[in-house]
């Protein structure tokens, strides 16, 4: 029986008068009746996966390492505009946003690093000799997708809260270098909290209820305090609604703390805070952990704001795995076959293309999710499900013809 020597494990090729029985592959003695090279070769389908897995820690790290130059550059100009800015806080502020930047790039790495894997089992003819003894495209196309998977259940699971916590960090710490004026949100199922800091003074709102757009206030209470945080007084109003010259309070009562609060009809507060400061200062789905974002937008619905991009973002990080696997299978389809150094070139502008219209696709889906055209679920699936199918059907026109 002929034997091809490929690297770290052997192939066993039949000879033509057994051809009937199948390939026999073997991590060690050949062996007989092997029902399925799909299940009689773990130590191929591992190295395969090992590979991949290795060059995608190369390629993300390659790629952390030009977005760190790239962000630190930018950190360092809006530092040197910042009247509280450093060097050294601009050091940390890189730190903190490089995580939350490179969660963009994952299904890249993914794309890029199986790309490699192929093309290069292919360039050494380990993945030649792999089919000449029997297996196909699948088989070792499969360990790839299961890696991919689990990256994706990684980057959704572990990656996401870590790098959203750093970047909730990287934005307290660049409104403090920069000096804007705070305006801090919480939401709970209490109802909405809002602390505004301007000339006027601070004044710290809760408010049982809300519209969708934050700047129409129910039942809500102002307990005001001068710049240097001494307790001025209190409104307490049925309705207070955000108008260019300040909040409008209907049906208040207002006291100063010393004296009994007297009611008014309406009464104003000054404020510089505008619906586009309201909508802009909730917290970023980028700051929310992927097991906080349900309850999140849930109290966000209860308090009467609208909760669908949080939905959106909950949907996305769900739909992550079946993306990465989708850049697996779609890099095999441009690299499993072997070719000269012009298609090899052909195929990496290919993939990445592809890849880039995917990023793009994805978007611009999203957008429409976000903005109620389409249903949450399906804006989020519906890029990693398409991506999925055209990389199945590449494979399978590859594959069978």
């Amino acid at each position: 029986m002929p034997r091809h020597d490929s690297g770290p494990f052997l192939l066993y090729v039949p000879a033509a008068g057994n051809a009937r029985r199948g390939p026999q592959v073997s991590a060690g003695l050949p062996k007989t009746d092997v029902p399925d090279p799909m299940f009689a070769s773990p130590t191929f389908q591992r190295y395969i996966a090992r590979q991949f897995v290795f060059w995608f820690l190369a390629v993300l790290a390659i790629l952390a390492g030009v977005i760190a130059v790239v962000e630190f550059v930018e950190q360092v100009r809006l530092m040197s505009q910042a009247e509280n800015g450093s060097l050294a806080i601009a050091v940390g502020l890189t730190a903190a946003k490089i995580p939350n930047t490179l969660e963009l790039v994952f299904h890249f790495a993914v794309l890029i690093a199986a790309m490699f894997t192929f093309w290069r089992m292919t360039k050494s003819q380990e993945l030649v000799v792999a089919r000449a003894a029997g297996l196909s495209v699948w088989q070792f196309v499969i360990p790839v997708v299961i890696a991919a998977l689990l990256i994706g259940v990684f980057r959704v699971t572990v990656f996401n809260p870590f790098s959203t916590a750093l970047y909730a960090s990287y934005e307290r710490a660049f409104e403090q270098a920069t000096g804007k004026p705070s305006a801090v949100f919480n939401l709970s199922r209490s109802g909405l909290w809002l602390r505004q800091k301007d000339d006027n003074g601070i004044a710290v709102i809760h408010a049982e209820k809300s519209d969708r757009e934050g700047n129409e206030l129910r039942q809500v209470m102002f307990l005001l305090f001068d710049g240097e945080e001494n307790y001025r007084g209190r409104a307490d109003a049925e309705d207070a609604s955000l108008e260019p010259d300040g909040w409008h309070l209907s049906r208040a009562w207002v006291g100063d703390g010393m004296e009994q609060p007297q009611y008014h009809e309406t009464w104003i507060i000054p404020s510089s805070m505008t619906q586009d400061t309201i909508q802009e200062r909730f917290a970023s789905p980028m700051t929310i952990s992927f097991w906080d974002l349900p309850d999140f937008a849930r109290t966000m619905e209860e308090t009467g704001f609208s909760s669908i991009r949080y939905w959106m973002a909950y949907q996305a990080l769900l739909a992550q795995p079946a993306l990465m696997a989708a850049m697996v299978l779609v890099a095999a389809a441009f690299s499993i076959r072997p070719g000269r150094r012009t298609d090899a070139l052909l195929m990496v502008v290919g993939a990445i293309v592809t890849g880039f219209l995917v990023f793009v696709i994805g978007d611009i889906v999203v957008a429409l999710g976000r903005a109620g055209t389409l249903p949450a679920p399906l804006a989020a699936w519906a890029t990693s499900a398409v991506a999925l199918l055209g990389g199945v059907a590449a494979l399978l026109y590859l594959e069978d013809g």
